[in-house]
């Protein structure tokens, strides 16, 4: 029996193999023979572009024969694996007549008379559905969904990060900034106060509570203390009245002393006991206002840290971006509301986000509630529309009637002349 080439080593010149084969043996060469060709002439039937070296071919063989002498080819941008190359090599093949005609699932009708067409409808009516139809309504469905996806994300607004210009600002506490928040909203609850607790009052009423937090507004800004003070003291105010009864003659008292209390909470530069004296005209003593101090910081179970609407305020106001004509009309419509009796019945969170909101529509002429104030106040616009239609209401008569103080203080040209701006009434019109 004839021996084989592949047997003689003297045939086999030397060849780089991946894969760890030796130069001068293996299996296969790359010439000699007639059943061999060189790795060279496959890759160029393979790809129809310059062959990776490396590349191996195990599976064809072809008639032609390469020259051994020919030089390496230049690698080609992507290398071609074994697998690969067996591949694309066997797609080249010849092929019988029969596998090259198209497959028809469904007949043609020119065919036979007898054949007709047969829609996807008429799969969906029977049990059967052959699988080329459910994937093809699968990838239907699915670029649906995601032509959908994409839609609503070019046409919804971003949300805005409102922190990263304080990233380096250590004051500004970036790193727990909106665990702080979410601490605050759960607090609020607990340092809210009844909405009907003035009907335990057996000898004041809503009125005059009325008339002490305005002239408590007055007092605030002669002595030029700082706004959370303001907050603070009808916080302390309400939370004492709704559990301790008091007569009517000590109620100018009990607005005093929580002045003073806040004062000492929140203020660098206190006022001294006598300028609270003074200017309620003397009618209470030393020994009066801190037996009350006593009295209130007892029954108030020493708790002086709340969040008061003032908190969130500053933080909504940085989400709304707002500029100083936003900041201070939305101050101003805050302040109408300490006043009012029956905006207790909202939390302070709800009231700041609703004087920014009612702020913003007041000087845009139109409903204006972005989504990264949303996103931080936890608050649409329906929730704050209730709020707002109050604000208003309060907006329009805030220079009528005896209580003027919040409306003469926004009036001046230190608060930009916030109570002369006309009312959003467009805002009464809107139903929710």
């Amino acid at each position: 029996m004839a021996g084989s080439d592949e047997n003689n080593p003297g045939i086999i010149g030397q060849a780089n193999f991946q894969g760890g084969f030796r130069a001068g043996g293996g299996k296969f060469g790359l010439g000699g023979g007639h059943n061999r060709r060189a790795l060279s002439s496959i890759d160029r039937n393979i790809i129809e572009a310059p062959p990776y070296p490396y590349a191996i071919n195990k599976n064809v063989f072809s008639e032609k024969h390469a020259d051994r002498n020919k030089k390496p080819p230049i690698p080609a941008h992507r290398p071609i694996t074994r697998k690969f190359a067996a591949q694309m090599s066997n797609k080249q093949q010849l092929i019988p007549e029969e596998a090259k005609k198209p497959l028809q699932l469904v007949p043609n009708p020119s065919e036979s008379e007898d054949y007709s067409i047969i829609d996807v409808e008429d799969y969906k009516e029977t049990d059967d559905v052959p699988m080329f139809v459910q994937h093809t309504e699968a990838m239907l469905e699915e670029i649906d969904r995601m032509e959908e996806i994409e839609m609503e994300d070019i046409g919804e607004e971003p949300v805005v990060d409102i922190d990263s210009c304080d990233k380096k600002n250590t004051l500004a506490v970036v790193e727990y900034i909106d665990d702080l928040y979410v601490h605050y909203k759960k607090a609020e609850s607990s340092c809210c106060v009844p909405p009907d607790y003035i009907a335990q009052q057996s000898d004041i009423n809503e009125r005059m509570r009325a008339i002490l937090i305005d002239w408590l507004i007055e007092v605030h800004y002669k002595f030029e203390l700082m706004d959370e003070t303001l907050y603070l003291t009808i916080n302390l105010i309400d939370r004492f009245l709704a559990a301790q009864p008091v007569v009517r003659r000590r109620l100018q008292l009990v607005g005093v002393t929580a002045m003073l209390l806040a004062c000492k909470y929140e203020e660098v530069s206190v006022p001294v006991v006598e300028d609270f004296i003074v200017i309620s005209d003397k009618a209470y003593s030393r020994k009066e206002v801190l037996e009350m101090e006593k009295l209130m910081v007892n029954t108030l179970q020493f708790n002086l840290s709340v969040p008061t609407p003032y908190v969130f305020m500053r933080r909504f106001l940085k989400a709304a971006q707002a500029d100083t004509k936003i900041e201070l009309l939305s101050f101003y419509m805050i302040e109408m509301c300490l006043v009012e009796y029956e905006m207790l019945k909202f939390p302070p969170s709800l009231l700041a986000a609703a004087a920014i909101f009612t702020a913003q529509c007041t000087l845009c002429g139109f409903q204006h509630w972005s989504k990264t104030c949303e996103w931080h106040s936890n608050y649409s616009e329906e929730h704050l529309l209730e709020c707002s239609r109050l604000m208003v209401n309060f907006h329009q008569k805030s220079g009528t009637g005896k209580l003027t103080g919040v409306h003469r203080k926004y009036s001046t040209s230190k608060y930009g002349y916030a109570a002369k701006t006309d009312p959003a009434n467009f805002l009464l019109a809107t139903r929710f």
